[in-house]
C-alpha cells in the first residue's frame, strides 16, 4: 500500500470530540489507539489536513509522515514494554 501521501497528527486525547470521524482514517473516538498513558492520541488521513483536524490547536505534534509515526509509535510514549517472565 502507497502511505505516500498520508499524514498524522497527534493530539491530547481531551481534543478527540473536535474531530469529524468522516474526514479522518479512524472509525470514532472508541477506537482510536492511545499512548501508554492514555492522554494522547493521533488520527491519519491522505493529501490535505482536514477541517476538523486544523481546529485542533492545543498540545498538537505533527503532521507527520508515515515512516516518522511508525518510529514514534515504537517508543516507550506508545508501546509498553513487554513484562519478563
Amino acid at each position: 500500500m502507497n502511505y505516500e501521501n498520508r499524514q498524522y497528527l497527534i493530539f491530547p486525547v481531551s481534543e478527540l470530540d473536535k474531530i469529524n470521524f468522516d474526514e479522518v482514517l479512524e472509525t470514532s473516538a472508541e477506537t482510536v489507539r492511545r499512548s501508554v498513558d492514555g492522554t494522547k492520541t493521533f488520527v491519519k488521513w491522505n493529501e490535505s489536513m482536514p477541517p476538523s483536524v486544523a481546529s485542533i490547536t492545543t498540545g498538537t505534534e505533527g503532521p507527520y509522515t508515515h515512516e516518522e509515526i511508525l518510529e514514534i509509535l515504537n517508543t516507550e510514549e506508545w508501546s509498553a514494554p513487554l513484562s519478563e517472565v
